[in-house]
């Protein structure tokens, strides 16, 4: 009996030391990884997406928002035959092939999953069908959805979002922290069976709202002119930049081909890139004005100045350059009414190459130019340029670029010197507080001088040079065409091609600058001046009546109206300025014009072309002069023009007084 007894205390010994034993693996050493698995197995965690914030255009009109769609879901420990459920599924709901109907099967067979998808954002109807089954473990939750009402119109900017309402693109991926909100949780909690006892949300909240400065209608002109140039020449591609030189707002900004964000996936790559921020070409002649710029501001030519282009050609080693034509002398301003690339490597030359790159970095090529843009490409320039390099560079080879950086660097020209970042957002708005983006001056690349000078080129090169297709009846139109041969291979090819033409209208008084750019036109022509050049005119001059911008050329009279009352102010129209009159005395003075009404770059054109220097202070319209009207005063003194944006009382209408 003792020694039964022993056996058995020991045994019972041993039967509670397992116990206790596993008791404290349990709840001790295990205690933390249980309780996890325990939460994760009674308590589903289900995150709803925010609502994204809407994106307009400058003028209010909605160019993107969320709406909301029943997504469907399945608890596949609540389903008891998952072929037969996945097949009734399959049925209500649309598009749904056998491969899918497989697909949803082996998902729904594992009962260890608390949760899955079985088709997101459905249609209403879809909705419907599925909630007239009244199958077992299926519910609903609510998903935004993104949509965009103007289809491809603007689809570069605004973007795209993806399956999970994160942006993939434009303004949707760039601006996605602001727009995208903060997400929603949903708790579920289930008893062993996986029966739901209890339901814990916590909404998600909407994101902000973000204004572009592009133009709804302006935009649409801009794509409907482009997509018909670039299939007038059978080209591979193309794109155009339309901005407000004075503030550096993006107007429009179109490439093709393009897309339907509503539908993005079922587009090529090519078809969803934006080639203004990230496609890299030479430019060719157009990047002859930065060229330009650093020769005259270094006082290296006078316009008039006369370069022997006669040879048509100019050589480095075994490396030959040749003049598109035969010239003989030309005027440093003839050199670019004409494109000579022999004339522009001789003023290259002359600049040096220190000094061109100075001016290269200056007009903001080699860096990206905008924050309201992922994916920006930041172009290729070189830090050392040996006397070949430098003479590609001046002539717009060796460089690459983007069209917005080329269009933002002569927006610099139109403005009078002032290089303005690009800006696409005008304003966000954020639990009912708007914020404005104001504009940014980035730094001065040349004086309002030699911006004059520029500008007075460029008129002439759409005037009588090789951009006179770009020519609006009633308006001046200052530009630069480009051509320039693609690199295939590595080799520069003798059928494709860059071409381009860069230019702002009105040119005396800007409202809008322009790049057009199309890639390997194919229909026999193959110049800026004949494809790019009269989409620019096109685009100009449909955007001059939409904007209602007058001519500037044998303009009608100004109509004189009576000014309002205070409290209600009459808008000032722009100012219809006529040329002014001088007098030279008979001992050589001038006897000095009343400049009053006259923009900056209209009063800084008439001084130049009397042989007087100008100093301006300010922005806007003169409204006053130092020394007075009808002061004699010699050629080559200073004139200062005060400018103010808000016309003097006595400039009614903009007329001079």
């Amino acid at each position: 009996m003792t020694a039964r007894l022993t056996v058995l205390a020991i045994a019972f010994a041993i039967w509670t030391t397992v116990i206790v034993g596993r008791l404290f693996f349990l709840q001790v050493i295990s205690y933390d990884d249980l309780t996890a698995r325990a939460i994760k197995q009674y308590n589903r965690t289900i995150d709803v997406p925010a609502k994204r914030g809407a994106i307009y255009d400058r003028n209010g009109r909605l160019l993107a928002y969320s709406v909301d769609a029943d997504t469907v879901y399945a608890v596949p420990g609540e389903i008891k035959d998952a072929a037969a459920t996945a097949t009734k599924l399959c049925n209500a709901l649309e598009n749904c092939d056998r491969r899918d109907r497989a697909d949803l099967q082996e998902r729904l067979s594992h009962p260890s999953r608390a949760f899955v998808y079985v088709k997101r954002r459905v249609a209403p109807i879809e909705a419907q069908r599925v909630a007239a089954l009244d199958l077992p473990g299926v519910g609903f939750t609510k998903e935004s959805r993104r949509y965009y009402p103007n289809r491809e119109v603007g689809a570069h900017l605004i973007g795209y979002t993806g399956l999970d309402n994160i942006g993939l693109g434009g303004v949707e991926a760039a601006f996605d922290k602001t727009v995208r909100g903060q997400q929603g949780r949903t708790i579920v909690q289930t008893d062993a069976r996986g029966k739901a006892f209890s339901r814990n949300e916590r909404p998600p909240t909407a994101g902000g709202s973000v204004e572009l400065t592009i133009d709804t209608q302006l935009q649409f002109i801009v794509e409907r002119e482009l997509r018909a140039g670039v299939q007038e020449h059978r080209a591979d591609a193309g794109t155009v930049v339309v901005l407000d030189p004075n503030t550096g707002e993006i107007l429009a900004m179109a490439s093709w081909p393009t897309f339907n964000p509503n539908a993005y996936s079922s587009a090529a790559e090519t078809a969803r890139r934006n080639r203004a921020i990230q496609d890299i070409y030479e430019p060719g002649s157009t990047f002859k004005l930065v060229t330009a710029s650093a020769a005259l501001e270094g006082h290296l030519f006078r316009p008039e100045e006369m370069i022997d282009v006669s040879a048509g050609l100019i050589r480095y080693g075994s490396r030959v350059i040749n003049d598109m034509h035969r010239y003989g002398p030309l005027s440093f301003t003839d050199v670019l009414v004409k494109s000579s690339n022999v004339g522009a490597i001789k003023i290259g030359a002359r600049v040096g190459a220190d000094r061109m790159i100075e001016y290269v970095k200056k007009f903001g090529f080699g860096q990206t130019t905008s924050r309201d843009f992922s994916g920006e490409s930041r172009g290729i320039v070189w830090t050392t340029l040996g006397d070949s390099a430098l003479a590609s560079v001046s002539m717009g080879y060796q460089v690459g670029v983007t069209p917005l950086q080329v269009v933002t660097a002569a927006s610099a020209v139109a403005n009078g010197g002032t290089l303005y970042e690009p800006r696409l957002v005008r304003a966000i708005t954020r639990d009912g507080v708007r914020t404005v983006t104001r504009p940014n001056a980035v730094r001065t690349v040349i004086k309002p001088e030699t911006a004059a000078t520029l500008t007075t080129i460029m008129e002439a090169v759409v005037e009588r040079g090789t951009a006179t297709r770009a020519k609006i009846p009633g308006y001046t139109v200052a530009g630069k065409t480009g051509t320039a041969d693609k690199l295939v291979n590595g080799r520069y090819s003798g059928t494709q091609q860059n071409v381009s033409f860069v230019g702002f209208v009105p040119s005396r008084n800007p409202a809008l600058a322009m790049i057009v750019m199309v890639d390997s036109p194919r229909a026999g022509a193959d110049t800026g001046g004949i494809v790019a050049a009269p989409i620019f005119q096109r685009i100009a001059q449909a955007a001059l009546i939409h904007m209602g911008i007058g001519p500037t050329i044998n303009a009608a009279p100004p109509i004189i109206v009576p000014r309002r009352a205070a409290t209600a102010p009459a808008p000032a129209p722009r100012p219809t300025v006529v040329q002014a009159s001088a007098v030279t005395t008979a001992t050589g003075e001038i006897m000095l014009p009343d400049l009053s009404g006259y923009g900056a770059r209209e009063a800084i054109h008439e001084l130049a072309r009397l042989g007087l220097t100008p100093r301006v202070k300010g922005t806007g319209v003169v409204v006053d002069q130092q020394p007075r009207p009808g002061t004699p005063i010699e050629p080559g003194a200073v004139c200062t023009l005060t400018l103010d944006r808000s016309p003097h009382p006595a400039l009614v209408a903009g007329v001079p007084q």
